[in-house]
């Protein structure tokens, strides 16, 4: 039968290669089939299409990862497609063994058949599910799957409301997971089947129980062992466990764990050193033949949050300069590819970021793994956002969506914030109530991470604020309300009112054009076509100077790192667009404040001449302003050196009245920075 396995797997393999994914064990037991293409489409209802006589001639092919709100989503009107549509591929099998279903995001319910057999449905948008389709699949033949999608609203299904797009469509891999009837558990919430907690880590040794749910789907009993390996950089085993023989009946789950030690471990230390070990439980049995493998990563460090200290990772303060985070693309919605995703977190490292938020859902398994490899903070929420529906489906859903996240990344050394919901807009008997059963639920599933709550559009005291280990406030004042300098003074009348309380700012920013200019604008009115990029950066000027100061907040998040798509808005540049990243839509451009974070978060030479895409000038006097954090700086207009720099808010040097002549100006910053020279350039041309 192994053999046999073998064989199939070759040649699926060979029309549809994929490594394995993170947390599988490749040829050893457990193999994972990618199934990216084949795929027939069809936007819309169509009644039949889940039978395998159904004719799909006339769908569109497509590949898999796919959206079909790429551009409808994008494009404004609030418009776009919100409703079902269809895929269907045929998928051979081999014989012998389980075989399952694994979708890593499809949104929002999902609907499958294999061969006209129904194998279930799955409500929610954002994490990893699987069926077992072994029963339903005919060995060594050609077999129908059918999905339906639907990203219609439903009432009791997270999130009812959100100012982004829910594009639909299987957005992100599908595989087939092929097993022995002896295996770790598929059907634990989408989650990998071996969770490592972490119960004592110091610098002498750290203490690991590699906790594991063992399912056996055969008839008859089976005779089996775990064995669990510790692995470190160039695979030398660390750690190793196994247990005695154990009886496990047909049909019949049970769990156990393992004790792991590892003497002087060598500790996660986010962006300083992301050092990961590997874990890797084994299911064998009495012939030594290895059943299952699951391996995990294993980041060892303590992290914490308090009202005085802020954040603190393995004992150490660590100022958390953190980002809100989307997922998306222009054209492609949320069909991003890993090279896409691997793009996004090299601007953030090139800006200094630490830490994402991951707004306002559960994101794919890469962007959890590059974080852990890049040694980014995360803080993950499931998609309570605004609104909720008072009823037992809409409070089983959300819990369920809750418990996928946690399972699914739990092992993730990167992820230390388990987030409860995003701006719920009434502060309700019921939503208080729905708040604290998933606190309890974090609680229960993993009380080594704290909770958060990201709180919006109450009172600050309200009792929705109330429920998390942390909290967070999402505050715009300079932009929907008040003015920049209201940051600090509410900041600290927040911290007196309730000063064991650990607080963090969750959002904060400002719309910003990379193509709209003014000098010393006004607040731009939000909703309005105009958003001048200096005003975003006088903005993000203001806040991280007052930011900085209170180090007893436990993080800030900038709102947002890249723009992206919201199909309702109607403001700046371009119809559909949250313009208030640090960098455009299609990742092309870096705006001037990306630099002001740059200057101020890394040690990175930066001399950046702002507003440097202001090409056309119609004002002789202009005030020039660079970012930069070199010792000194020089300014050159047509070659000529202009005066000393008046010294702005922290990394800022300033020009005032600088005189450009009518015609091109070339206009050049230069400071020195770790003994070298750094210069950049702009050409103004004055228009008479």
């Amino acid at each position: 039968m192994r053999l046999l396995l073998l064989l199939v797997v070759t040649a699926l393999a060979l029309t549809a290669p994929v490594p394995a994914q993170a947390g599988h064990g490749g040829a050893h037991g457990r193999s994972v089939l990618g199934l990216h293409s084949g795929w027939s489409f069809h936007r819309g209802e169509k009644l039949g299409a889940a039978e395998p006589g159904f004719d799909d001639s006339g769908w569109d092919r497509v590949t898999v990862p796919h959206s079909w709100n790429g551009r409808d989503g994008q494009d404004g009107g609030n418009d776009y497609y919100r409703g079902p549509g269809w895929y269907r591929r045929t998928l051979p099998a081999p014989t012998g063994g389980r075989m399952w279903l694994q979708f890593d995001g499809a949104n929002t319910t999902t609907t499958v058949w294999v061969n006209g057999r129904l194998l279930g449905e799955h409500k929610g948008g954002y994490a990893r599910f699987r069926f077992d389709a072994t029963e339903a699949l005919r060995p060594g033949r050609d077999n129908l799957l059918a999905v339906r999608v639907s990203n219609a609203p439903d009432p009791d299904v997270a999130p009812l409301s959100g100012d982004f797009t829910l594009h639909g469509g299987l957005y992100r891999e599908v595989s087939l997971v092929l097993t022995d009837a002896v295996h770790l558990d598929l059907l634990d919430h989408g989650g990998p089947g071996l969770y490592l907690r972490q119960q004592r880590v110091t610098p002498e040794s750290a203490t690991v129980a590699a906790s594991t749910r063992l399912v056996n789907d055969s008839r008859s009993t089976a005779r089996v062992r775990l064995r669990a390996t510790v692995t470190g950089a160039h695979g030398e085993v660390v750690a190793r466990e196994q247990s005695g023989v154990r009886a496990v009946g047909g049909g019949q789950a049970v769990e156990l764990a393992l004790p792991l030690t590892i003497a002087r471990p060598r500790r996660w230390q986010g962006r300083a050193d992301p050092f990961r070990y590997q874990a890797t439980v084994e299911v064998v049995d009495t012939g030594g033949r290895v059943l299952d493998r699951v391996s995990q990563p294993l980041g060892l460090r303590t992290a914490e949050i308090s009202a005085t200290d802020g954040f603190t990772l393995n004992g150490e303060r660590l100022p958390v300069h953190g980002v809100n985070l989307h997922q998306d693309r222009p054209d492609v919605g949320w069909a991003v590819t890993p090279a896409q995703h691997a793009e996004d977190f090299r601007i953030m490292r090139e800006m200094g970021v630490n830490a994402i938020r991951t707004a306002h859902y559960q994101h794919g398994e890469t962007v959890y793994e590059l974080a852990d490899r890049h040694g980014f903070l995360v803080w993950t929420e499931i998609p309570l956002i605004n609104l909720s529906t008072d009823s037992p489906a809409f409070r089983a859903n959300i819990e369920t969506q809750l418990r996928e996240m946690i399972r699914q990344n739990y092992n993730h050394p990167s992820v230390v914030w388990w987030g409860l919901g995003n701006e719920l807009w009434h502060d309700s008997p019921a939503n208080n109530a729905l708040l604290d059963r998933l606190a309890e639920v974090v609680r229960a599933e993993d009380p080594s991470r704290p909770s958060a709550y990201a709180s919006c559009c109450v009172p600050d005291q309200a009792g929705i604020t109330k429920h998390t280990t942390g909290i967070g406030y999402n505050k715009y004042f300079g932009w929907y309300t008040g003015k920049f300098g209201d940051l600090g003074p509410w900041a600290d009348q927040l911290r007196a009112a309730d000063p064991a309380r650990p607080l963090a700012l969750s959002e904060y920013g400002a719309g910003a054009s990379a193509f709209q200019h003014q000098e010393n604008p006004p607040n731009p009115v939000p909703a309005s076509r105009w958003h001048p990029e200096q005003y975003q950066s006088a903005y993000h000027e203001a806040y991280w100077s007052q930011l900085k100061q209170r180090r007893w907040l436990w993080g800030s998040f900038v709102w947002a790192m890249f723009d992206f798509a919201s199909d309702g808005r109607d403001e700046g540049d371009t119809p559909g667009r949250n313009d208030k990243g640090l960098v455009t839509y299609d990742r092309g451009i870096r705006k001037d404040a990306f630099y002001w974070y740059q200057a101020n978060w890394t040690d990175t030479p930066v001399v950046h001449l702002n507003s440097k895409r202001w090409t056309s000038r119609t004002a002789a006097r202009t005030t020039v302003r660079a970012y930069t954090n070199a010792v000194t700086v020089t300014l050159r207009v047509n070659g000529r050196q202009v005066g000393e720099p008046v010294s702005g808010a922290g990394r800022v040097a300033e020009w005032p009245e600088v005189l450009l002549r009518p015609g091109p100006n070339t206009v050049a910053v230069s400071g020195f920075k770790n003994g070298r020279p750094h210069t950049d350039t702009a050409v103004w041309t004055l228009r008479e």
